[in-house]
């Protein structure tokens, strides 16, 4: 019987159900999975990256790099330093995506391949780190959001494009040779630093270069004429997988001393603090639903049990604990219950000793006071005493009945 019940009370689920629940959740991840490679197969010949020249999306430069190929100018690709450096050249513009990103030792590696080339360097967007190695003399800062502004300058190529969407960082320079248009509270938001046969190019935003804003205002011609003064173009885009990225001697700074910070000491505090205050909310979260358990919910039993099983169940769990009293107290109540209705006393005063007692003296014509002791009295002494307890109220209610 342990067995039996054991068995059709388990609540584990079977492999059928399992799968009931959760096909439905399969089939959506599924579908989405399908959809995201069917997304990425047609769309992947059209997206490369920002300021990307094979990119035809919005934040893509393949439209500047198409007009520049139909005047002449050959555009190559490059994603390392030493692709970059290797084209440099009289005859090259080298147009730098995300000077940013290059580390400090490649970005002197780069200023010494391109001081003396003769040719042009075209930054964009370069910030005061970056500004500081590629373009001595030279500081950044910020110039507010890329909005039209006009030349206010000499420089042929600003003053033909006329307006043109410019902003992002502005530039100032302490040496001689340079050029600022399109000034932005009172710096230039480009600026043209000569460097004996060639020169440099900063550019405070890129975004004239996107496919999105080419069009508008003078921003192609403004392009084309700083990309187009030489016959091949090189478009570096820095890539975090070119291997000059890493730093040199195999584990060294830039100081030449080893290199010894852990994984934690890389990440900015930044995301330290921010994973920290993450895992207290999610603490917090798991103890605030772990507090909503929320009313019993009461369930079908799976298996029929017999009055007479629960009965000898309580009965042994009474015994185990020694509890006489509330053993009596069961036998004392339930008897009340029944004879109550035989006697004409209602439910509600059925366990008042007040009433009953005398209905039930009156009902057996006693005058015996031994009926407030048997219906009322205290628990009894031992086990011997709570089994004749249960033989006089059942002796009572007997004669109840049949009287």
């Amino acid at each position: 019987m342990t067995g039996v019940t054991a068995a059709s009370t388990s609540a584990a689920l079977t492999p059928h159900q399992i799968w009931v629940r959760i096909r439905g959740l399969l089939l959506a991840l599924l579908v989405l999975v399908a959809a995201g490679i069917a997304l990425a197969t047609i769309r992947s010949g059209d997206q490369h990256g920002r300021l990307d020249p094979r990119s035809a999306d919005r934040y893509g430069s393949r439209a500047v790099a198409e007009l520049l190929k139909e005047r002449g100018v050959t555009v190559h690709v490059v994603t390392t330093l030493d692709d970059a450096t290797a084209w440099v050249g009289p005859d090259t513009t080298l147009l730098v995506a995300s000077p940013n990103l290059l580390a400090p030792h490649q970005q002197s590696e780069l200023r010494a391949a391109t001081e003396n080339s003769a040719g042009r360097t075209v930054l964009l967007a370069a910030g005061p780190p970056s500004v500081r190695t590629l373009v001595p003399g030279v500081t950044a800062e910020s110039a507010g959001p890329v909005s039209p502004r006009a030349p206010e300058c000499s420089l042929p190529a600003a003053r033909s494009a006329g307006d043109v969407e410019t902003g992002g960082l502005r530039y100032a320079s302490d040496g001689p040779g340079t050029i600022g248009c399109f000034p932005s509270g009172g710096l230039p938001t480009l600026l043209l630093v000569e460097q004996g046969a060639g020169d440099t190019v900063l550019l405070g935003s890129p975004d004239l270069l996107l496919n999105d804003r080419l069009a508008n205002q003078g921003n192609a011609s403004l392009a084309l004429q700083l990309l187009g003064s030489r016959p091949h173009l090189i478009w570096y885009l820095p890539s975090l997988a070119d291997s000059s990225g890493a730093t040199e001697n195999g584990g060294t700074g830039d100081d030449g001393a080893p290199d010894n910070r852990s994984f934690a000491d890389l990440i900015p505090r930044g995301w330290l603090w921010g994973t920290l205050q993450l895992a207290l909310a999610a603490v917090l979260a798991a103890i605030w639903r772990a507090r909503r358990l929320g009313p019993l919910v009461s369930e079908r039993l799976p298996v029929a049990i017999r009055a007479s099983e629960s009965t000898e169940g309580r009965a042994r769990l009474y015994r185990k604990t020694n509890a006489r009293d509330r053993a009596a107290d069961s036998l004392r109540s339930a008897t009340r219950t029944r004879i109550a209705p035989l006697i004409g006393i209602s439910p509600r005063n059925a366990h008042s000793p007040s009433t009953l007692v005398p209905a039930v003296s009156a009902r057996l014509g006693s005058t015996d006071d031994s009926l407030q002791t048997l219906l009322f009295g205290p628990a009894p002494s031992d086990d011997a005493a709570l089994v004749h307890l249960a033989d006089q109220l059942d002796t009572l209610e007997s004669e109840v009945r049949t009287s």
